[in-house]
Order: C-alpha cells, then sequence, then structure tokens
C-alpha cells in the first residue's frame, strides 16, 4: 500500500473516533463571536492584567497550523481570515471528553474553540479553551509549516491549497478585489452605467484576435466566445446611454505566458461627447487613484523597479522609437518606403508597429501613454484630423507590457464599413488576426453614434504590476493549464472505505 493510501486509513479511523465521541464530522455549524483578525484588533494590546481582569469571552474558529504539547495539556494555532491565534488546551478545563478529542486533531483541521482570552507567561496572545467544537477533518498532509507550498505548479494546479499554506497570495486576490472595487467606484461616481454584454456572440469583434468557437444546438448555430464587448457597448452608445461599462470575461484562442492567458478580465468603458485626449486624462486620474486604494500609495516595486502611477508620460509612437531604437531619426520614420524596407509588412504602418514592438515596447518600465496609431492597425478609431494616415488611439504600457487600450470611435458608418473591408483584404492575405465584418454594427451606426471615445483595461495585468507578481498566473486564481491527467484520489477514497474495518 502507498502512504497516501496508509494516510487516509488513518484519517478515516480518526473520524470513527470522532464519530463516537459524539461529533459530526462534517458539517456543523458554528457561529463565532470574532474572526481572528477582529480579535487581534480588538483586545490584542491589552495587557495580561486586564485581560486577567476582565475574563473576556471569545468564540473563534478556523483551520489548525500547529499542534504541540504533550500530558494534560497542550497548545495549537489557528488560522481564520489571514491571522493566527494560539489555543490553549488543559484537560482540567476541557474534560476528558473534550481532551480526547483534542488528542485525534491533525494539522488542517478546521474547529471551533470557545475560551477565554489571555496572555501566556511568554506573553503571546491567546485563547484558553473551554470547549472544541470539531468542524471539518482534512484526509491529505498539509504542506510544511515553515516552508508552505513551493512548487510553482502545484500552486497554480490545486490553488486551494495554495491559499491554504501563503498568505501571501491571499493578500494578492484581497488587493485584486480592491483594485476591482475602486475602478467600479470611480466610475460609479462619474456617472457610468454597469452592463453585461453577451459572451456569446454570431461576430466577434472589438479586438484582433483568434476566437474560441462553440455551437448551439438548438439553433443549430455556431457562435464565438467574445474576444471583447466593444461593439454591443457602443450600440448601447447609439441607444442613448452616454456613459457605460463592464468588468467583463474575455476569451482569445491564444498562446499562454507569462502575459497571457486565455481567458482574462478586462474594465470596458465608452463615454459619449469626449475623445481620446479626454481619456487620456481621465486614465490618469483612474490609475493613479486604483494605486493609492489598492496599495496607499502612488509608487508600487515591481521586481527590481520602482512604478509611479503619478506620473504617467505621454509619448507619441514615433517619439518611442526615437528614444528607444538606436540610431533612428524622425524623418526616417516619416519614410513608407524605408519602414517597410525595415519591418517588412505591408505597409507602412504595419510595419511603425513592428518596429515599435521590437525596439521600445519592453523598454517602456514607468507608465507611459503611447499615441498616434496608424489607421492599418486600428480599425474601429477615428482618423486623425492632424494626419490622415493615424488615428486618436493610445495605448498605456507599464513594465514592458500593455495594460490599457483608447480611442476616439470611428462613428461613421460608411467609413466603418471600408475599414471592415480592409480588415477583410488583411484576413485574405493571411492575418487569421483581422477584423470581420458586423453588418450589423454598421447598422446601428447608421442610426447616429455621437462622439465617443472607449477605452479597455487590464484588470490581470494591472494586478500584477500592483502586487509585484511576475507571472498572470500568480493573479488568475483558475488559470488554464494542461490537464494533469489521472489524479486516482477518488478510487483511493473507494478503496479505503471498502476496507475500512467496523467499529471504533
Amino acid at each position: 500500500m502507498s502512504l497516501e493510501h496508509d494516510l487516509l486509513a488513518q484519517r478515516f479511523h480518526r473520524i470513527r473516533e470522532i464519530e463516537a465521541l459524539g461529533h459530526r464530522a462534517y458539517g456543523q455549524r458554528f457561529d463565532y463571536s470574532h474572526t481572528i483578525p477582529a480579535l487581534w484588533k480588538e483586545h490584542g494590546e491589552k495587557a495580561t492584567e486586564e485581560l486577567e481582569t476582565s475574563r473576556i469571552p471569545a468564540q473563534v474558529c478556523g483551520r489548525i497550523q500547529s499542534i504541540r504539547g504533550k500530558g494534560k495539556a497542550g497548545f495549537l494555532h489557528l488560522e481564520h481570515g489571514g491571522e493566527k491565534l494560539q489555543v490553549y488546551v488543559k484537560i482540567d478545563l476541557l474534560g476528558d471528553e473534550g481532551f480526547k478529542l483534542y488528542q485525534l486533531l491533525d494539522i488542517g483541521d478546521t474547529i471551533g474553540v470557545d475560551g477565554t482570552l489571555f496572555r501566556t507567561r511568554t506573553g503571546e496572545f491567546s485563547i484558553q479553551a473551554a470547549k472544541i467544537t470539531f468542524l471539518s477533518k482534512t484526509l491529505l498532509t498539509m504542506p510544511e509549516k515553515y516552508h508552505g507550498l513551493e512548487d510553482v505548479e502545484t500552486r497554480v494546479r490545486q490553488r486551494y491549497l495554495d491559499l491554504i499554506s501563503n498568505l501571501e497570495v491571499r493578500k494578492t486576490f484581497a488587493a485584486r478585489a480592491r483594485l476591482v472595487q475602486s475602478l467600479r467606484r470611480q466610475l460609479d461616481e462619474r456617472g457610468f452605467v454597469e452592463v453585461e454584454t453577451p459572451m456569446m456572440q454570431p461576430v466577434y469583434g472589438g479586438a484582433a484576435a483568434r476566437p474560441f468557437v462553440t455551437h448551439h444546438n438548438t439553433l443549430d448555430l455556431d457562435l464565438y466566445l467574445r474576444i471583447a464587448p466593444e461593439l454591443y457597448l457602443k450600440r448601447l452608445i447609439v441607444g442613448g446611454l452616454d456613459r457605460v461599462y463592464e468588468i467583463n470575461r474575455n476569451f482569445r484562442n491564444e498562446g499562454i505566458s507569462i502575459q497571457h492567458n486565455p481567458e482574462f478580465t478586462m474594465l470596458e468603458f465608452y463615454q459619449a461627447f469626449t475623445d481620446y485626449e479626454g481619456l487620456m486624462d481621465f486614465t490618469c486620474v483612474l490609475l493613479k487613484q486604483a494605486t493609492i486604494d489598492v496599495t496607499g500609495g502612488t509608487v508600487v516595486p515591481f521586481g527590481e523597479h520602482t512604478l509611479d502611477f503619478g506620473n504617467i508620460r505621454r509619448l507619441t509612437i514615433r517619439e518611442a522609437l526615437v528614444e528607444h531604437m538606436p540610431g533612428v531619426t524622425m524623418e526616417q520614420l516619416k519614410d513608407s518606403e524605408w519602414l517597410i524596407a525595415q519591418a517588412g509588412k505591408h505597409t507602412a504602418g504595419e510595419s511603425l508597429v513592428e518596429l515599435f514592438e521590437r525596439h521600445a515596447e519592453k523598454a517602456l518600465i514607468q507608465p507611459t501613454i503611447i499615441y498616434e496609431y496608424p489607421v492599418e492597425v486600428s480599425p474601429l478609431a477615428m482618423r486623425s484630423r492632424r494626419d490622415p494616415a493615424f488615428v486618436d488611439r493610445f495605448e498605456i504600457f507599464c513594465a514592458g507590457m500593455e495594460i490599457g487600450n483608447a480611442y476616439t470611435e470611428l462613428n461613421d458608418p460608411n467609413e466603418q464599413r471600408k475599414r471592415f473591408e480592409q480588415q477583410l483584404g488583411m484576413q485574405a492575405r493571411g492575418d487569421d488576426e483581422a477584423h470581420q465584418m458586423d453588418e450589423d454594427y454598421v447598422r446601428a451606426l447608421c442610426y447616429g453614434m455621437p462622439p465617443t471615445a472607449g477605452e479597455g483595461i487590464g484588470i490581470d495585468r494591472l494586478t500584477m504590476l500592483l502586487t509585484n507578481s511576475r507571472s498572470i498566473r500568480d493573479v488568475i486564481l483558475f488559470p488554464l493549464l494542461r490537464p494533469e491527467g489521472e489524479i486516482g484520489i477518488a478510487g483511493l477514497l473507494r478503496n479505503v472505505e471498502a476496507n475500512a474495518e467496523p467499529g471504533v
């Protein structure tokens, strides 16, 4: 038999012993008076004498992190809400039955404790147990307490175990929640309306990406998981909802890397009667305040860098190349033939973006807005009045990665039709990420969309930056992974149960 089989058999035997003492191994309700963090906040600074005089009662619960002690007394540590509390157990207070239960506990079990607060002789804030309520038995071994769960693959694949073992991971996801709350609050305060748009779409659009395909059996219809909610949100602008946003899940059938997951979260918002320059100003306010709400300040560490979200630079795409591509001049970047020769793309605009991605993008460490993008790579953006080869668009970069994209929306239906047809030409040349023709969206524009600007911000990547996380897998609770293969735990449980001796 395997060690895992032996452990399960031992734990099953303990369950029967616990039940013989009159306790339920699973499913017991427990009404606690405090979470452990709340208990520390309210009473953790009180002196020994004050605790002795007050005899403060408390009911707490949590997962056992450690057990120690022999004879007729012992200690254990409970963890709940990211904080730990020492529990002192003594046979004189618990009684024989209660102390027998204590002796059957394992690290990882969940219990409730009724008792009185005090300090030990070493000064540690603790609770003296008068009663233990058994809540849940762990059947598998917890990771070693001093080092936690360290294997990266196991941490991501078994996120529940990662959260149990590594309290810093919980802090990361708490920070992510604060980020979403901050963005939502800031938009709500400015009159934006939160909406929901379809995840399954007959025509995918709003971004340059390959979709996932699914099939609706009743309608006998192929559908696409959305790559972006953009075209639906702009339909709402046409309908008179002047400020809308969605915190949405998107799905793109692309590669997986430390910056990419096929399923990811975006904030996308649209505002009528403004343009991309108005959104530039708003973006600086939005990101600065979100950073303060998540971290307490505007400056955050990220690897070997310190990022300042209180000071966001603004450069044109050509200015960024002059700054980061050795030897290049502004005159060369305005020369279509030179651009195509350097990058090997079909058009000057595509070539300019290729050179930017090759030479400048990874060098943009501090939060930076890059604006004035070529029309060829921006099929949904308004053409610039200063230079018709460009559009009124910007992207936000930080730590060498894109975290946002925005532009003045193209609201001329005939021009939009031409842009879609241009994208179809790119698709015919082999670009499998080119935009499709969306006839209904063109029809919606024919009813008149007011001047509008829209923006998308990647929640996952922004969380990475604000929590000093180097991989997107560290900020997504359940990132996509290759199948693990047969796990075997169900069969092992079945075998142990079948061979368990009856009774205690």
